[in-house]
């Protein structure tokens, strides 16, 4: 039997703690880029079939700057934690514009939407802590 150090502790607590930082910058960096698509649609006259496109590469810059500011400091185990920021942040921006929209629609889209958002997450994580310092 293993005992867990006080070491191992705070490690896995700072895991955490990019993981769930690099969740709410997705959230906030998805957010703000979909009120600015929305501004542009209201005074523009773009077409519906830009809508789907925008909205995955607005989620994919979302998860990129979750995963860069959550794992700017804790520069371990990219992979694994980008895979968990860019589902957490799928599931969390589901939950989030669900209720803003008022239906929850659980559908292969969403599941989709799971796969994207752990692989950019995973690919993004690997970039982000291999990323050397200037």
């Amino acid at each position: 039997m293993r005992v867990k150090t006080a070491k191992t502790e705070k490690q896995n607590s700072s895991a955490w703690m990019a993981i769930a930082k690099g969740v709410v910058v997705g959230l906030c960096v998805s957010l703000v880029g979909i009120l600015l698509f929305a501004f542009i649609l209201r005074f523009t006259s773009i077409s519906d079939k830009v809508i789907a496109p925008v909205n995955e590469v607005i989620k994919g810059v979302s998860i990129f700057f979750g995963v860069f500011i959550g794992l700017k400091k804790y520069k371990k185990m990219g992979l694994l934690n980008g895979i968990l920021i860019g589902f957490l942040f799928t599931v969390v921006a589901f939950l989030v514009f669900s209720l803003l929209d008022g239906a929850f629609c659980f559908d292969r889209t969403f599941v989709n939407d799971m796969l994207f958002g752990s692989i950019i997450g995973a690919i993004c994580g690997i970039i982000c802590v291999n990323l050397k310092k200037s």
